[in-house]
């Protein structure tokens, strides 16, 4: 029987590279590598059209597909994890000083679904005591899942105006997804962000994740044990990057964030699997829940392909 060929778009980090430049390889499966210049714009296309056949999507919109029959099914997988606490930024002369500051006020963030933005909501929430429905939310584009509808504080502003022009001329008092400038007058919101980022992930046990992985449900129904070689496959990826992690040229900020984290907490700091990672997916999946992302709790297991419930990566 010949490979099963699969269409598949994820980043260029270190730890895909070896997938795709032929390090690892499957003698069951091979890959049509789809290179999507800003990785974001796959997700679209996969919830959208089901274009590819797996696919990198941010955990946040694959949550919201799942809730609204979008036939894919996600692996414990996880590509790309980032600290939040600095993703928010104010206008200097908005007034704004603390979070709670923030109520009343208009805060941007490209869409509301995005993942960046539901991690930093519930940290303003659950660490600095801001209550989320005394904030208007203002997009600038629309949602990858097109049947979800946004909460009532959500207002969108033309999707031609980017954020950091609605910020710098007034419309908005803050923005998640900004980066700090002092020539535009945006600072951060969090004081030493990075320092209580990581404060909050050694007292907790959370360390955000981004972005998952996920296969059209007609080939993991035709197909059983694809998911646990895919499982196995970014696994091996994924340890052949480990060893020079410290040591070869970034290919993305991706690969720095993960070699800044390794610095931190040693060990391999994108850990797969669901118990590995329980602590980080049931406080993820709390706050979709809390900001109306999705209409109800599920269990970390509920949200993967059973047969990779197990896998330890």
């Amino acid at each position: 029987m010949p490979p099963l060929s699969l269409k598949m778009a994820t980043g260029d980090y270190g730890h895909t590279r070896p997938l795709k430049d032929g390090t690892v390889t499957s003698e069951w499966v091979e890959f049509e590598h789809v290179e999507v210049p800003n990785i974001i714009n796959a997700f679209r296309r996969m919830i959208r059209d089901l274009e590819f056949d797996v696919s990198e999507m941010a955990l946040s919109t694959y949550l919201c597909a799942r809730a609204h029959g979008i036939p894919i099914t996600a692996l414990p997988v996880f590509l790309v994890r980032a600290l939040h606490h600095g993703s928010i930024v104010y206008n200097v002369k908005s007034g704004v000083r603390t979070p709670t500051d923030l109520h009343g006020r208009r805060v941007g963030v490209r869409a509301y679904t995005v993942t960046t933005g539901v991690w930093n909501r519930g940290i303003l929430q659950s660490e600095y005591g801001v209550n989320l429905d005394e904030v208007t939310w203002v997009i600038n584009s629309d949602e990858h899942v097109a049947e979800y509808q946004t909460p009532p504080n959500v207002e969108s502003a033309p999707f031609d105006r980017s954020l950091a022009d609605l910020l710098r001329d007034g419309e908005i008092d803050a923005a998640i997804g900004v980066a700090p400038s002092v020539e535009a007058g945006f600072a951060p919101l969090i004081p030493d962000a990075r320092e209580a980022g990581i404060s909050w992930l050694r007292s907790t046990g959370v360390y955000p994740i981004n972005h998952t992985l996920v296969v059209r449900n007609e080939h993991l129904a035709a197909n059983p044990g694809l998911a646990a070689e895919l499982f196995g496959l970014f696994k091996q990826a994924k340890e052949c990057f480990l060893p020079t992690i410290d040591t070869a040229p970034a290919l993305a900020n991706e690969d720095a964030r993960a070699r800044d984290m390794h610095g931190v907490l040693g060990g391999d700091p994108l850990p797969f699997g669901v118990e590995a990672n329980r602590a980080s997916l049931e406080t993820f999946i709390g706050f979709t829940v809390d900001q109306q992302v999705i209409p109800e709790a599920i269990s970390p297991e509920e949200a993967f392909e059973p047969s990779t419930r197990k896998l330890e990566g």
